[in-house]
């Protein structure tokens, strides 16, 4: 017969699981609390958490208790299959006062000798999270207080489980973004260059880019970019475009036309995603620069001895809007001796109070033909963009004197 519990016991569970001290570990540490003490409070012998591998539609053996070998072996059970596979698809409370050979995948289970099992969902909101099950070595009729208990224990771990999930998800798109923003900018003979980037979300993550290339035909590329929206699905798309970038400058010797191959690959392959461009072609005499914009900011340009303006340059709508990739357009400017040519994104001028008519005047009246460092020092330092509400890139180019 299942067990009956006083309202004292009842309290003495609730505080336990619920306790405060609880959300001040870390994730990993959390959920062998939560299966100590759930082992305790229902005196069982195992309690296992199993998360959910979204893409694989697979349960994983993430934490346990008196079943660590499944978690050594990574073990891995699919919706629907076995008894953990059973809740997960369900998404209902399982109950197994005699476990049979049929009601298992696990053969662990079976070896340490489990007679009786109780399982629940871990859900947040309308997502499945995993599933959290214990066991017994004698036989049990688990009650319906037991089942609320696993069910609250249950609510813990799903909190735990997003943010270890989000956790691994903002360290990949950290890695990802990492590789693709240069380590350190190339030494280019005649021009020098500096570059800052700044996330403005709270992951750290975001869809800014810029990329220095030297070309065989001895022209620089210079790219920044920017795809809508932030974490890793962004990081991801703005990878494979900078790689596609990278593999049209190569056999284009006009950043229009590469800017229209671009926008062909992104209509078709990344269908959904806003993003916009500058690529610049710096010549070998780095006399001039050939450019073109696909939605993106006019770059700054600022010759010694005058105000520095807005380039006068063309700008076709941003890459992978419309049905039909359309054939783009450049623009030439002169790079006297000198001049700085800076690159942005709109996080460093763009403000939810403002109309960015304002950020843009404020940005040409602090660029001045110096070094590119220190080009790129002032202009960051007068945005105030230490804490930016959204990503910012910054890429500077100086002809030599």
């Amino acid at each position: 017969m299942p067990r009956r519990i006083n309202d004292d016991e009842r309290l003495r569970r609730l505080e336990a699981v619920t306790d405060a001290t609880l959300s001040r570990l870390d994730v990993s540490d959390l959920l062998d609390e939560l299966l100590d003490r759930v082992r305790d409070l229902l005196d069982v012998d195992t309690a296992a958490i199993l998360l959910l591998d979204e893409h694989a539609r697979q349960l994983v053996a993430t934490a346990a208790k008196g079943l660590e070998e499944e978690v050594r072996e990574g073990f891995r059970v699919a919706v629907g299959q076995g008894f953990a596979g059973r809740i997960a698809a369900t998404r209902r409370p399982v109950r197994l006062p005699d476990v049979t050979e049929g009601d298992v995948v696990n053969p662990l289970l079976l070896e340490k000798g489990i007679r009786s099992l109780l399982g629940v969902p871990i859900v947040a909101g309308a997502d499945l999270i995993g599933v959290l099950h214990i066991g017994s070595l004698s036989r049990r009729d688990f009650s319906d207080d037991d089942v609320a208990l696993l069910e609250l224990v249950a609510d813990r771990a799903g909190l735990a489980g997003r943010i270890r999930s989000a956790k691994l998800e903002q360290q990949a798109a950290l890695a990802l973004q990492r590789s693709l923003l240069p380590a350190r900018l190339p030494e280019v003979p005649g021009v020098e260059l500096a570059a800052r980037y700044v996330p403005g979300h709270a992951a750290g993550v975001g869809g800014d880019w810029y990329d220095v290339f030297l070309l065989p035909s001895g022209w620089l590329g210079v790219v920044i970019g920017d795809v809508s929206g932030h974490g890793l699905a962004s990081a991801v798309v703005m990878g494979r475009i900078r790689s596609a970038l990278r593999a049209y400058a190569m056999i284009c010797d006009d950043p229009a036309q590469a800017l229209t191959l671009l926008d062909r690959k992104v209509q078709h392959f990344e269908a959904g995603s806003l993003t916009t461009a500058l690529y610049v072609m710096v010549s070998p005499s780095r006399d001039r620069v050939v450019l073109s914009s696909a939605g993106h900011l006019r770059p700054v340009v600022a010759v010694p001895g005058r105000p520095a303006m807005l380039a006068d340059c063309i700008v076709d709508p941003p890459l992978g809007v419309g049905r039909h990739a359309r054939s783009r357009r450049s623009s030439t400017l002169a790079l006297v001796p000198g001049a700085v040519l800076l690159c942005y994104t709109d996080g460093l001028v763009e403000r939810r109070d403002q109309v960015i008519d304002i950020g843009l005047d404020r940005l040409t009246g602090t660029v001045r033909a110096a070094p590119a460092e220190d080009v790129c020092v002032t202009v960051m330092a007068d945005a105030g963009v230490d804490q930016p509400a959204d990503d910012v890139a910054v890429l500077a180019l100086r002809r030599h004197p």
